[in-house]
């Protein structure tokens, strides 16, 4: 019996340890019908666990928490996963475009914390990347720019992946670029 009283809060509170979501925008929209007008809302919501997934959705609705609620579980279905370096920041530099919208990304030292506009921090925040220093171009939309930081966070690829692809070892692939300039140095001697 008590299983059923605790019914909608239970799941609610199994599900939120896990995923950490930040509210992007949210946008008055109006239906115009035959009487007039009909006001709703539209919501854009970034979810990620902090650890290297994360995604975003949109939802619509007549109330605002149910817009921002559907827009949540729309993110949870369309999250990716993004490999790390260290566990705070990108492997590579890369660019992200969507329509108008271009955005580039750039690895940082520690320390550096994210150096991001408004909703690519979002992004960058819920993905667990502490530093990185992005900047975006073109679209100012926030829908587009989450699209262009996904669109480049998608390219990204650690050495495992790399050296897996090429079918090398890890090692062989991180020692390559030490190992040019000694080659260029004995090449001259």
């Amino acid at each position: 019996m008590a299983r059923d009283d605790n019914r909608g809060r239970g799941r609610d509170r199994d599900e939120t340890p896990e995923f950490a979501d930040r509210l992007v925008a949210i946008n008055r929209v109006s239906k115009t019908v035959k009487g007039g007008k009909r006001f709703g809302f539209a919501a854009l919501v970034v979810v990620g666990d902090q650890k290297g997934r994360v995604g975003f959705g949109k939802g619509k609705a007549k109330e605002v928490p149910e817009a921002i609620r559907k827009a949540t579980e729309a993110a949870k279905r369309a999250m990716i996963r993004v490999p790390l370096r260290e566990g705070r920041t990108l492997h590579h530099d890369m660019e992200g475009r969507h329509g108008a919208g271009k955005v580039v990304m750039r690895t940082a030292p520690q320390g550096t914390g994210i150096i991001a506009g408004g909703p690519m921090r979002a992004v960058f925040e819920m993905l667990g990347v502490q530093d990185v220093v992005a900047k975006s171009n073109g679209s100012q939309n926030p829908y587009n720019m989450i699209r262009a930081t996904l669109n480049g966070l998608q390219k990204e690829t650690s050495p495992r992946m790399v050296a897996q692809r090429r079918g090398k070892k890890v090692a062989d692939i991180l020692k390559r670029g030490d190992e040019a300039p000694a080659a260029a140095d004995a090449a001259e001697a």
